[in-house]
């Protein structure tokens, strides 16, 4: 039944180079859904887009992209619509934490950078994508946010705040959409161990000791849970799903042996 419900549709998915973005392409091929994959690393794109193509026999288009630059946002779409391509699902993925600095101590290019990508960046590529999802009536917009989007934590002061703008402009898109065929969805995880960590504190050791002493979530698992989402039957909208590991029980509280 879920198989049906998304076979032959095209996905477009920004932050596909690796982790979430990764995994969910992956498991989107898997159930026949054709791919456009998007990030500033081209090479890891179109690696994967030859491996996902051969597996499981679907097209899947490299692009790279920076969700940070709205004239290439614009471009790509205006593009895909040139070929006849139209994106039903879109999963904003593309995110980043930068250090773990005090309000006071911060870098203000760090905090542009976030703000340009996870806020900016989500809103550049929506706004481009929607206006083919209304003239088709059909469309998913799959925002992945974060635990940070519930509480804050110390040193996260600005990647907090991003999560949380992500979480309203989730709620409002669904408001602005009402009347319509699109769905929209929220997925935020808790701790999952994947370059996330590595990005934020620009060193692979110190990165590999926050999921220390407990078994942390993997890309796959938040990929299962956007599949999910997205098989429902039309008629439901999976709002949004916070999803921590079992050793979590709060932003802040993790249990490590």
């Amino acid at each position: 039944m879920q198989n049906t419900l998304i076979k032959g549709q095209t996905v477009f998915i920004t932050g596909a180079s690796s982790g979430i973005g990764e995994a969910s392409a992956e498991q989107f091929a898997g159930l026949g859904v054709n791919l456009i994959i998007t990030a500033r690393r081209f090479d890891k794109l179109k690696s994967l887009a030859e491996k996902l193509s051969s597996k499981h026999g679907v097209k899947c288009i490299p692009i790279e992209l920076d969700v940070q630059n709205n004239d290439e946002v614009e471009a790509v779409f205006k593009n895909l619509e040139k070929e006849g391509i139209f994106a039903s699902i879109l999963l904003n993925n593309a995110g980043l934490a930068l250090a773990m600095d005090k309000v006071q101590e911060a870098k203000i290019s760090n905090w542009d950078t976030m703000i340009d990508t996870n806020i900016k960046g989500l809103l550049y590529v929506t706004r481009a994508a929607l206006p083919y999802m209304i003239k088709k009536n059909q469309g998913h917009i799959i925002n992945i946010g974060s635990v940070a989007a519930h509480d804050c934590y110390p040193g996260g002061n600005v990647y907090c705040a991003t999560k949380h703008a992500v979480r309203s402009l989730t709620k409002s898109l669904r408001l602005d959409l009402i009347g319509t065929a699109i769905r929209v969805t929220e997925v935020d995880p808790g701790a999952v161990e994947t370059e996330f960590s590595e990005v934020r504190l620009n060193d692979k050791s110190k990165a590999k000791k926050v999921y220390e002493g407990f078994q942390p979530l993997v890309a796959e698992d938040i990929a299962d849970a956007i599949i999910y989402c997205a098989t429902r039957p039309q008629h439901v909208n999976v709002s949004d799903i916070v999803i921590y590991p079992q050793a979590q029980a709060s932003i802040r509280d993790i249990h490590r042996t």
